[in-house]
């Protein structure tokens, strides 16, 4: 019989979201278990968000060195070493990994048991040859690669965001299924790194942000030489000689694209199989586990946090989640998740962030009751300083100035959204921005400018105008 483990808190998966829920539990006073199969830091640490950013960084850099002669600066040919800037990715990987590792919560007092966990009832899970009995279990099991029914794709090699940072190799033509995130800041990256990059998408690329600002991406997307086919349907995949064959239907055309090198970037599929989660009581379908605002799944003694839930994939939304599952976990507190302030970002240059809804989503949220406001980068000074004025702010409001939603397509736009998010969380009004100093020059002035653009109308209308007289006539 194995041996029995008793604990307060059992969490499932060493991901962004579980490795917050144990480490905030055990430092609070709880008794903790944390389970992970496979590498601790989970996707976003070993091959999602930090390798992904750090091959951009690589690709960004090329891209710098050979436009520098736009500042007057002439680097000559500028020489990609491909396995060079991949030994950049892992060794960022490996500067983060000891933070995640096995060994710091294991310092910090919990349980680490490497193994894959099953439920065998609502109450009990087995790992590693252990059961484990705890009074709440925390499910973060995260996602992976949603691998396309395309016809053909089983008799090819292919590769997704869990294989692409092992490859060394630049590869000579990279065709990239998916236009989301993934596959556009992979494109980006690739192709800034010497290679030829095609991508193919279904419907639009990015298509959560705001289309005026996708629009500024696809046009430097394009500008790089990366072949864009969108409203492109991917028919089938075949290989001929040593090459990959893509054939695609577009506007009701058959196009074959061949590459030596397909990657998948086509969504994410909940990590739920083989935990035992109808002996455990929890409902869940393709989409991913089903849980309340509470994050408590259909067994209430079980939480699901992050990818697994099928809800926003972001790392961030991960530690949020993890936040008010030990609200509720440790300290009884009927906290619930609230999204109206959630912040993302897609990592190309120029960055795109949005936070709330944006013009469309607010637009089927309110009609026309709404008012945007714009203000362009290259109205910023610094942005002029930099050769950074591609891109803009855009901000919607109430008519009477609640912030409701904003995006920034431009440099570090990523930094800069996040003004706007606390805005949104504590329901500010326009008003609050467009009183904020900002140090001059800097991008963020772009913040305070386009607040001060809302009051432009009403500013210079006529009737301040006949004011400022009658006020100047009085003395």
């Amino acid at each position: 019989m194995s041996d029995v483990i008793k604990t307060d808190i059992c969490v499932i998966g060493a991901g962004s979201g579980g490795l917050s829920v144990a480490a905030g539990a055990v430092q609070m006073g709880a008794d903790v278990i944390l389970i992970e199969k496979s590498k601790m830091g989970g996707d976003c640490l070993n091959t999602g968000c930090v390798p992904s950013k750090a091959l951009l960084a690589a690709g960004h850099a090329a891209h710098n060195a050979r436009t520098a002669s736009r500042f007057g600066i002439s680097t000559g040919p500028v020489d990609v070493d491909f396995a060079k800037a991949m030994d950049h990715v892992h060794s960022v990987i490996a500067g983060i990994a000891p933070h995640d590792s096995v060994a710091r919560f294991e310092e910090l007092g919990c349980t680490v048991i490497q193994g894959e966990a099953k439920f065998t009832s609502p109450r009990e899970l087995v790992a590693d040859g252990k059961t484990i009995q705890a009074k709440r279990f925390v499910i973060a099991t995260g996602s992976r690669a949603a691998i396309p029914p395309i016809d053909g794709l089983e008799n090819v090699s292919y590769l997704t965001n869990e294989t692409i940072f092992e490859n060394k190799t630049c590869p000579d033509h990279l065709i990239i299924i998916g236009g989301g995130p993934i596959g556009i800041e992979m494109a980006q990256a690739h192709r800034q790194l010497g290679a030829k990059v095609t991508i193919i998408e279904m419907m639009t690329i990015l298509p959560k942000d705001d289309h005026d600002m996708v629009d500024v991406v696809r046009t430097e997307i394009e500008a790089l030489g990366i072949s864009l086919y969108e409203h492109a349907k991917t028919q089938r995949v075949e290989l001929n000689g040593d090459q990959i064959r893509v054939v695609i239907e577009q506007n009701g055309a058959d196009i074959t694209i061949e590459g030596s090198h397909l990657l998948l970037a086509t969504g994410r599929a909940p990590n739920v199989e083989n935990l035992g989660l109808d002996d455990a009581g929890v409902a869940f379908d393709r989409r991913g586990i089903e849980v309340d605002a509470r994050l408590r799944t259909t067994n209430r003694k079980i939480f699901a946090l992050g990818d697994v839930t099928g809800g926003l994939q972001f790392t961030h939304m991960a530690g949020y989640d993890a936040g008010i599952v030990i609200r509720n976990a440790l300290f009884r507190l009927p906290a619930k998740v609230n999204h109206s302030a959630v912040p993302w970002v897609t990592y190309t240059s120029p960055e795109l962030a949005q936070v709330g809804l944006n013009e469309t989503t607010a637009r089927e949220k309110f009609g026309d009751d709404i008012r945007v406001v714009t203000w362009d980068c290259a109205e910023n000074d610094r942005a002029r300083t930099e050769d950074a004025t591609i891109g803009f702010i855009k901000v919607i409001t109430t008519p009477k100035g609640r912030i409701l939603g904003a995006g920034i397509v431009g440099r570090q736009a990523g930094e800069l959204i996040g003004i706007w998010t606390l805005a949104i969380s504590q329901k500010m009004k326009i008003a609050a921005m467009a009183g904020v100093i900002a140090p001059y020059p800097t991008l963020g002035e772009l913040s305070k400018r386009v607040a001060g653009a809302w009051y432009t109308p009403s500013l210079f209308s006529d009737r301040t105008r006949k004011i400022v007289r009658l006020l100047l006539k009085l003395g």
